[in-house]
């Protein structure tokens, strides 16, 4: 049972493209970088740029916009580094699809600058909505800083997916509904977002991890 375990209206600037470059130790490799970004596919009408190193995402208008990674992922560990301003709002997207139409649906790490303070926790994008908000965690709604370079780590494994915000734990959820699919960078439609990511690494898990 799922519950918690004991590109043309877009501006993507980037230079050519490649494929991920490895990091040194950890297992750890760079998933996005301006050297690599003209692979993944923008939906929306968003703006996505790099500066001083790090993906811009803002001026979604009234939908949801998101840059797509360009193919699956199962298990995983992805970690990055994330800044938003205030009165905006963004999620990561991790196993996640799209419908004919283009929507984007699934698992979402919630980036929430407001009072509410759910940045962190578990939403299931055009679908079932939340899974696992932080209402009842004090600790891991503290965690997350306004304007400032937050780092954002997410691991999916099986049936199980953990986040933590700047070390604290977050969400731990179970749920089967879907194994594997598509990392992605949601800029929120009518908010205002300005979102920044910048060193985004992701190592992919096999058995023996």
């Amino acid at each position: 049972m799922p519950g918690r375990a004991p590109l043309l209206p877009l501006l993507l600037l980037s230079a050519a493209a490649g494929g991920c470059c490895r990091a040194e130790g950890g297992g750890m490799e760079l998933l996005l970088s301006e050297a690599n970004s003209q692979e993944w596919r923008v939906e929306g009408g968003a703006t996505f740029s790099w500066e001083d190193g790090a993906l811009y995402g803002r001026d979604a208008g009234d939908r949801n916009s998101f840059l797509i990674s360009p193919r699956d992922y199962s298990d995983f560990v992805l970690e990055c580094q994330l800044k938003i301003e205030s009165g905006g709002n963004s999620g990561i997207q991790v196993r996640s699809h799209q419908k004919p139409d283009g929507t984007v649906f699934g698992y979402q790490i919630e980036v929430d600058p407001s009072e509410r303070a759910w940045s962190g926790g578990l939403y299931d994008e055009s679908r079932r909505g939340w899974l696992d908000p932080l209402d009842d965690q004090p600790e891991a709604r503290a965690a997350f800083r306004v304007g400032e370079w937050n780092r954002f780590r997410i691991e999916c494994r099986g049936d199980r997916i953990r986040s933590w915000v700047n070390g604290v734990p977050c969400t731990d959820f179970q749920d089967s509904l879907d194994a594997s699919g598509r990392i992605a960078f949601q800029v929120h439609g009518g908010q205002g977002t300005h979102v920044r990511w910048r060193d985004i690494r992701l190592q992919e898990l096999g058995a023996e991890d």
